[in-house]
């Protein structure tokens, strides 16, 4: 006899696995498996048996693991839903965690425009979904700290380095800029840059006193940036993702040679917008060049 035949019940209140699976619209096997996930126990097992028998109360519980599931949410974020029950901060998780799905996809719907271009030998085509424009940047004082870091890697840090900057800016007048990071050299799964972060300060000589003090602990400096002008396109929190913001790089680079204009310094990312409050198609940063004509 299987577990989910008609068997006498003992409790009245309880409902075998069959009865229990019927009202919950869902199969007897996905109810084992969620109870050997510890998403929704049984009431009661029979030790002689191992018989599952449920409460009716029970169903609702069985059909949002079902409807999650559905979702592709991970077991230990359901777990985290269900245990938090109905009310603002089960909701909350949910949102949360489909805030994440939403700003993944919209990365990897970037990256898929970007590879069909490529393999397609439509990169021209690609490039020209950028819009390209120029801006002169007056001459900045920026405090900068420095660092190796390959691809991975790169997201986390410049989030806490560019952190700490700002946070030194506002003991050197405050911050007089967007803030950027520069690339010394290509940054990649197998190349390590380095990479710059800077934030333009208000007060120079602020600037250097404080860099003297705490410099050495994140390789941090001030120095004068010079006046530029800078080729540049504006791109989404989603295009920002390596390596689908290559795209945004190239269609500079080649919109700088129909120009006739040159790299005078290293590209840069320039964050205008709050990283964080910022949805996966909202504009958040400047892919631009120092350019000169040749």
């Amino acid at each position: 006899m299987t577990e989910d035949a008609v068997v006498d019940v003992p409790d009245p209140d309880l409902l075998t696995i069959g009865a229990f699976a019927a009202r919950a619209r869902l199969s007897a096997k996905a109810l084992r498996l969620y109870d050997r996930l510890g998403l929704l126990s049984p009431a009661h097992v029979d030790e002689a048996t191992g018989y599952r028998y449920y409460r009716a109360g029970q169903v609702e519980r069985a059909r949002l693991v079902a409807m999650l599931r559905q979702l592709d949410m991970p077991l230990a974020r359901i777990a985290e839903v269900v245990a938090a029950g109905d009310g603002p901060t089960a909701a909350e998780l949910l949102g949360t965690y489909w805030a994440d799905v939403e700003a993944r996809v919209a990365g990897q719907r970037t990256l898929a425009a970007y590879l069909r271009g490529r393999l397609s030998g439509r990169s021209s085509e690609m490039y020209q979904r950028f819009a390209i424009e120029t801006v002169d940047v007056p001459a900045q004082v920026v405090i900068t700290e420095m660092r190796h870091t390959l691809a991975d890697e790169l997201p986390a840090w410049i989030g806490a380095s560019l952190g700490r900057l700002e946070a030194a800016a506002r003991e050197c007048g405050g911050v007089a800029g967007v803030p950027y990071v520069a690339y010394h050299a290509e940054v990649s799964m197998e190349s390590d840059g380095p990479a710059e972060a800077c934030v333009p300060v208000a007060d120079e000589a602020a600037a250097r006193a404080w860099a003297e003090r705490h410099g050495r602990a994140w390789e941090t400096a001030v120095r004068v940036e010079p006046a530029r002008r800078l080729a540049y396109t504006r791109i989404t929190k989603a295009q920002v993702a390596h390596p689908q913001i290559l795209a945004a790089f190239e269609a500079v680079e080649e919109w700088m040679a129909a120009e006739g204009l040159t790299a005078t310094g290293p590209c840069r990312e320039l964050y205008f917008a709050d990283w964080e409050a910022a949805g996966a198609e909202d504009p958040v940063c400047d892919v631009a060049f120092p350019v000169s004509s040749r």
